[in-house]
């Protein structure tokens, strides 16, 4: 049987000289989702009322480059002959973890800044997070990226995939495994999770490190698939490795953290350290320890 391979184009549309690609908007859409869900949680858990927003101003561009370096950084070998393309992000090459360290450190800052918790800030941010990650994953089917080994038809066909994915799989004659999608299912379903672990009320800091845990577990499996992962000489594949060690140190920090008395508040605790004084509101409960 003969199949017409149509895949899905770059480009969303242009504006005379100005060119919009599929892989900007859906990551554009993503960050504005989570946003929407992390405004919307902080307010209900005594944050004041524009904190994501003033956050976002620097964690989205401090991320992207991050995450631009980390990838330029791991693929040296290419963009130190061609330095032009380093700046060329819409062809793809933003790395996850690259773009989590910019996040993170520049979260730590802007806490201290603003006189908040980090923790509580991570804590309402993880589901966004996730679901950032899952929604970005349709960034690099558009560009056919981040793609597993050569597979037939009938393998995609037997997963019950609808054509579109399908066709968008068939790259220079061969059909590849779907590995953006089984990662972006794995983050849809921690993000479901993490927002049930809302109401299991856990210890401050500890949803972001069940999303550490959850992310980096899946991704370890996902990334043994991948054709195009960055690499750590010739053996070692750089997101495994980085994914093992934010599984045991998100661990090692759950435990340590409990033991040292530095988790003692918890989540839906509106009252707890690390909120400004004009931010508390008065809790009638007392905490469970």
């Amino acid at each position: 049987m003969v199949y017409t391979i149509e895949p899905i184009g770059r480009v969303a549309f242009e504006l005379g000289p100005f060119t919009v690609y599929w892989y900007g908007i859906i990551i554009g859409v993503g960050a504005l989702l989570g946003f929407l869900i992390a405004n919307r949680e902080a307010q209900k858990r005594g944050m004041p009322k524009d904190i994501f927003a003033d956050l976002l101003i620097f964690a989205i561009p401090i991320s992207i480059i991050c995450a631009r370096l980390y990838y330029v950084i791991f693929r040296w070998e290419y963009y130190g002959q061609h330095p032009g393309d380093i700046i060329a992000i819409w062809e793809g090459g933003l790395a996850i973890h690259g773009g989590l360290i910019g996040a993170v450190l520049t979260a730590i800052i802007f806490a201290r800044k603003k006189g908040v918790s980090f923790w509580k800030l991570a804590d309402i941010a993880a589901p966004s997070i996730i679901l950032g990650q899952a929604i970005g994953r349709w960034g690099n089917f558009m560009n056919q990226e981040a793609h597993g080994g050569p597979v037939t038809r009938e393998f995609l066909e037997n997963l019950q995939l609808p054509d579109f994915i399908i066709n968008q799989m068939f790259i220079e004659g061969t059909y590849y495994h779907p590995t953006f999608l089984y990662e972006s299912i794995w983050n849809l379903l921690g993000f479901v999770l993490l927002i049930l672990l809302r109401r299991i009320n856990l210890r401050r800091g500890e949803l972001f490190l069940s999303y550490v845990i959850w992310y980096s577990f899946g991704r370890f499996f996902i990334e043994g698939m991948r054709t195009d992962s960055l690499m750590i000489g010739d053996v070692l594949r750089t997101a495994q490795v980085i994914s093992l060690v934010l599984i045991i140190g998100a661990i090692i920090l759950w435990v340590y953290r409990r033991k040292a008395g530095l988790a003692d508040a918890h989540y839906l605790d509106n009252d707890g350290p690390g909120i400004p004084k004009k931010g508390r509101k008065s809790s009638t409960k007392k905490n469970k320890k």
